[in-house]
């Protein structure tokens, strides 16, 4: 009898103080805090929130608690940011205050704070100091970075053509080609479509990918310490990590034993020969694990974004026949048919520029943005913002602005063109995000975008299945990022 006691009177107790604990949380700094909604104990705000849309409702309660308003996930406390001004405030005028990670434990989980997007402070810095010195070209070997990305459009191409124009899904030739990308950038290592290793390891991301938009990540994030203990898809995550860990561990091996050290040819060399030159720094943040956790980031954060861009870009093209014209007429114009595009054509062509500035305006892949931190106690427009809070900003209020966008709900590529066709820059347009945080991989991803696109519109007609009408540009809603829904088309060689 008094056996079977035990565990109940210990789960009380447990309740009780996380309970207990929880309460003290939402009420200590609650004074000087923004305003929101009251939490309930434990679970905080989370029946307030539709897991399947957590920016809509966000935007929703800035309607009721304004621009700077307080959330609590679970237990954990967040200062949503919404609106162009409030977000370029913290993340731009008070970059050095607002440039912390929040916390995202299936990620802690796997880098252990180590890497570039999940990593804070010193190592944080250097690590990224270094990352976007090497994608900018340096150590990269003979071939600039346009090079390997003006390649992979031309094998895009090939592989576009063996479809033969019959109806066909784009998401994994879409895909193959920015992880391609990265993998010459990493590893100068160019994989065939076809290759197993290669498939392997797009499989891994792409599952990966859809875990982590699942809900079930979403109660994760909010209650890891219960969680950990039980079944359930974060399991398969973790699993996959340690699979793609040991592949890129094994690929690292290999250029340890070829290394030049006076002529690196790829990010693994250029992150090896840093380690050989700080080895006598006991606080040197280039090891071997900052190198593994780095090279997943750059895989996670330069692969999924930017073929999921691609797709549902060919699929707003497709929906707007009158836009896909226009930027072909463009292309005949400044590049012909009988070279490939390259980035200098850009400044000659404004509408295409203005149309995949718009893509990414329109589909806002990352709403919410990646959570951010205060690095110390912040005032923030009359609040405090003790250190370490998580903050979000809500990138999809700056990019949905109906003051900047008139109608933004509409695909139009207006948006970046002013009355006589020139394109026009717009500070809000922030899909990389903003300040000391904003996306190290963004040229990269610039220029896959308008290259892809354009070598594709250069060779291709895009033939729809169904009637533009009739096709559907709402994602199927997500956690992290947005999802188009599925579809076919046609690839008509020109």
């Amino acid at each position: 009898e008094k056996a079977a006691m035990d565990p109940a009177v210990a789960l009380v107790l447990c309740l009780s103080c996380l309970l207990l604990l929880s309460l003290w949380r939402q009420s200590s700094g609650r004074g000087k805090l923004p305003p929101g909604p009251t939490p309930l104990p434990i679970i905080g705000n989370i029946l307030q929130l539709d897991i399947k849309d957590i920016s809509e409702c966000l935007s929703n309660l800035s309607k009721a608690y304004g621009p700077v308003f307080t959330v609590y996930l679970g237990m954990e406390r967040a200062v949503v940011l919404h609106g162009y001004e409030a977000v370029k405030e913290a993340l731009i005028d008070h970059g050095e205050e607002f440039s912390g990670r929040g916390s995202f434990p299936v990620f802690e989980r796997v880098t252990r704070g180590h890497g570039i997007i999940f990593s804070n402070g010193n190592r944080w810095k250097e690590i990224r100091r270094f990352s976007l010195m090497t994608l900018r070209n340096f150590g990269m070997g003979k071939r600039s970075i346009e090079e390997c990305v003006q390649e992979e459009a031309r094998c895009l191409v090939e592989e576009l053509r063996k479809t033969k124009g019959s109806p066909c899904d784009p998401t994994f030739i879409l895909s193959c080609a920015p992880c391609n990308v990265i993998c010459s950038i990493v590893f100068r290592d160019h994989f065939d479509y076809t290759d197993q290793d290669f498939i392997n390891l797009m499989k891994k991301f792409d599952e990966n990918h859809r875990i982590m938009s699942s809900p079930w990540i979403q109660v994760y994030n909010n209650m890891p310490t219960l969680i950990d203990y039980l079944p359930g898809s974060h399991n398969k995550l973790f699993k996959n990590f340690a699979y793609i860990e040991n592949y890129v561990l094994e690929k690292v091996k290999e250029h340890q034993e070829s290394l030049d050290i006076n002529n690196p040819q790829d990010f693994i060399d250029c992150f090896l020969v840093k380690m050989e030159q700080e080895k006598q720094n006991p606080q040197s943040e280039f090891t071997t694990e900052n190198l593994l956790a780095t090279i997943i980031d750059v895989f996670g954060a330069g692969t999924e974004t930017t073929s999921t861009t691609l797709r549902y870009g060919l699929l707003l093209l497709l929906k707007h026949p009158e836009v896909t014209a226009k930027v072909r007429e463009e292309i005949d114009r400044v590049v012909g048919r009988h070279r490939s595009p390259c980035m200098q054509d850009k400044s000659r062509m404004p509408y295409t520029d203005a149309v995949v500035h718009e893509i990414q305006r329109y589909i806002d892949l990352v709403p919410t943005n990646l959570p951010h931190a205060v690095t110390c106690d912040t005032k923030f427009r009359n609040y405090l913002i003790p250190k370490g809070t998580t903050i979000i900003t809500l990138l999809t209020s700056a990019l949905h602005d109906d003051k900047e966008f008139p109608n933004p709900e509409m695909f139009d590529p207006g948006h970046f063109l002013d009355e006589c066709g020139n394109f026009r820059k717009s500070d809000y347009f922030m899909p990389f995000s903003a300040g000391k945080r904003i996306c190290v991989g963004e040229g990269l991803a610039r220029m896959e975008l308008f290259l892809f696109l354009t070598t594709i519109l250069q060779n291709f007609t895009l033939k729809s299945l169904v009637d533009p009408e009739d096709i559907d540009t709402i994602p199927i809603v997500s956690g992290l990022a947005r999802v188009p829904p599925s579809y076919k088309l046609c690839f008509i060689p020109v």
